[in-house]
């Protein structure tokens, strides 16, 4: 039996439903997730788009593998033209809606134009409808969630939406699902919001079945095996991303003060490990994953209430709210990431922003009209986020982001931001991991530090789990995290395109991956062909993510974004300052300039304009999107 996609189109303008299906050649080639977000935006949006305007196409996608009954399958991406940027706009979320989407019938959802007034999508079963939310507008998100269940009348309807901030239009506002789960970076929120569209609610009873079942439960099966074979899995489990905290700290690798430092004197007091023993009330979890990575707290105090539906803080959170901000009190921290949840809106972005103004206001270049702005002081923090979410005083500046807002000061503004295409930089200092600074400058849709495996993966021991997982991607040489050389490079572009097939299959990059996760590569495949009875290969798969890496790099080239915007932020190239381990180190012009060269040669780019040549759009079964990218040779 051929195994197919369904995808709903949307017209907002019209109000309109169509439901078309996807053929199996064309689903096996962009199969689901990041593939075929940027597949299906790329057949409707025109060059040149207004990402706040109608024309921006808003594409949300699984894929075949969601919602089986296996952990970390239950991911989806929304795809568009970024606000932020202004470049391809790629996000993923977790949680339970992209599973209950699948079971609700859909593969995609293509949501075009813009509604005259805020309406909804109700999923429910294949059937579709777009209904009135007027009276959803302005609400914040745990009350839109409840409203929105009872007003299908199912408490077991999930929900993906919009609060105030995407209403708003801040520019890196985010798609939240759960209350507390978010398709946070690219700022797709404030293109939901331009459309006019509060909410996309699914409801199903359909699960998907695997389509060779013996198979599928033997990989079920493995899992104490796994979990045995590897217990950093456990701890990740117990502490979170926010695990990392103390060590990123401890190898002067913690974001602190706006890129300044590497390590922050109160790191260990924000911890995962401390968080875990003071104020988790609960882990939480997404559909069917038994790693429980996810943080619940609960604090009441006055003018620090914590309502535990929004959650609790992950490592960037705290990162960027805390270290970057210079604020070390963790119940604070708790109560800006519930906020933000709560406003919608990506938290490295909004953090990385206060610390940009932070900054600026220190050194003379920004009024903050009475904000209170200053290192260490965590209430104006939460003033920011809540000014920045109404676009209130100097929050509608903030809400442009840091690189718009530093440009409409000057340029020595400008040089105090940390981002790449617009996009703030995460949370893993270039400094410490040299590969991920490059994958930065020419991940298609702004620095992130999902996209690629982490330098410090080339640490495992010969015979470990971990190098034994590299090796089935023939990246497994040993290399220091401070190395660009070429065989660096090849490790960064080969994990960057396993990194996009796990994109692409809707699967979690914190269960499945090429070292440290749960699931290494050579299971990838075996979920693949035992999910999708297709006869996958760990070539194709590493196809299918170079792929999609390639229709983002045309997508931007179309709108004349290349090489001069594959770069990194001057801060980069500066000593860092403090104490710690990293104290006066810096990125070097001559090496990163050198690997970004041998990274277009990988990539079959074009050297002089960053662009996908033809030869590698042809031999990637992209002849159709060949005419479209400029210089393509």
């Amino acid at each position: 039996m051929a195994l197919t996609g369904t995808v709903y189109h949307i017209d907002l303008g019209k109000g309109s439903i169509e439901k078309t299906t996807l053929s199996e050649e064309v689903y096996r080639k962009y199969p689901g997730g990041s593939a075929l977000a940027t597949y299906l935006l790329l057949q409707q949006i025109p060059a040149g788009a207004d990402p706040l305007g109608p024309d921006n196409v808003l594409v949300m996608a699984v894929s075949p593998l969601t919602g089986l009954a296996i952990s970390g399958q239950s991911r989806m991406t929304a795809c568009a033209r970024s606000p932020l940027t202004g470049a391809i706009g790629d996000s993923q979320c977790g949680g339970f809606f992209p599973a209950e989407m699948r079971a609700a019938g859909a593969d995609a959802l293509v949501f075009t134009g813009q509604a005259k007034e805020p309406v909804y999508l109700w999923l429910h079963d294949s059937e579709a409808e777009l209904r009135p939310a007027r009276h959803l507008w302005g609400k914040v998100t745990a009350d839109a969630d409840r409203m929105l269940k009872e007003e299908v009348g199912d408490p077991k309807a999930e929900i993906a939406q919009i609060g105030p901030a995407g209403e708003n239009l801040v520019r890196f506002a985010a798609i939240m699902n759960m209350v507390n789960r978010a398709n946070g970076r690219t700022g797709l929120g404030a293109v939901m919001g331009s459309k006019r569209l509060k909410a996309v609610v699914v409801r199903g009873t359909k699960s998907p079945k695997p389509a060779a079942p013996e198979q599928f439960r033997g990989l079920v099966k493995r899992l104490k095996e796994l979990q045995e074979a590897n217990p950093g899995i456990v701890w990740f489990g117990e502490y979170g991303t926010a695990g990392v905290l103390a060590i990123q700290d401890k190898t002067g690798g913690q974001p602190t003060r706006n890129y300044t430092e590497g390590t922050f004197a109160q790191a260990k007091d924000i911890d995962g490990s401390t968080l875990a023993k003071t104020i988790l009330k609960e882990r939480d979890t997404c559909y069917a994953c038994v790693v429980k990575c996810k943080r619940t707290v609960e604090v009441h105090e006055p003018g620090l209430d914590i309502d535990p539906i929004y959650g609790g803080p992950e490592y960037e959170t705290l990162t960027f709210f805390g270290t970057m901000c210079g604020v070390g009190d963790l119940k604070l921290l708790s109560k800006a990431s519930a906020d933000a949840n709560m406003y919608g809106m990506d938290t490295i972005s909004a953090g990385a922003t206060i610390a940009w103004a932070m900054e600026a206001k220190s050194k003379g270049l920004l009024d903050d009209k009475g904000l209170g702005l200053t290192y260490g002081d965590g209430h104006s923090v939460l003033r920011a986020i809540e000014a920045i979410a109404l676009r209130r005083g100097i929050g509608d500046l903030l809400a442009e982001g840091s690189l718009r807002a530093a440009k409409s000061i000057g340029q020595a503004a400008v040089d105090l931001t940390v981002t790449v295409k617009g996009q703030e930089l995460p949370a893993h200092m270039p400094q410490v991991k040299r590969s991920l600074g490059l994958v930065y400058a020419v991940n298609p849709f702004g620095a992130d530090h999902q996209s690629s495996e982490h330098d410090s993966a080339l640490r495992a021991k010969p015979g470990s789990l971990h190098h034994g997982r590299l090796q089935q991607l023939d990246i497994a040489a040993a290399l220091p995290t401070t190395d660009l050389s070429d065989a660096k490079v090849r490790f960064a572009y080969r994990s960057q395109c396993f990194y996009s097939a796990l994109d692409t299959l809707g699967l979690c990059q914190f269960v499945w991956g090429p070292s440290w996760q749960l699931y290494g590569p050579s299971d990838t495949v075996e979920l693949v062909r035992a999910g999708t009875g297709w006869d996958a290969t760990m070539e194709e798969l590493l196809t299918v993510g170079e792929r999609r890496i390639a229709l983002m790099r045309a997508f931007n080239a179309r709108e004349g974004m290349g090489k001069d915007a594959d770069t990194l932020p001057k801060k980069l190239f500066q000593p860092l300052g403090g104490t710690g381990p990293t104290a006066g180190v810096a990125l070097t012009t001559e090496e990163f300039e050198r690997a970004r060269d041998s990274y277009y040669q990988l990539a079959g780019c074009d050297p002089a304009t960053g662009y996908p040549t033809r030869a590698k759009l042809t031999a990637l079964g992209l002849d159709w999107l060949a005419d479209k990218v400029p210089a393509a040779r």
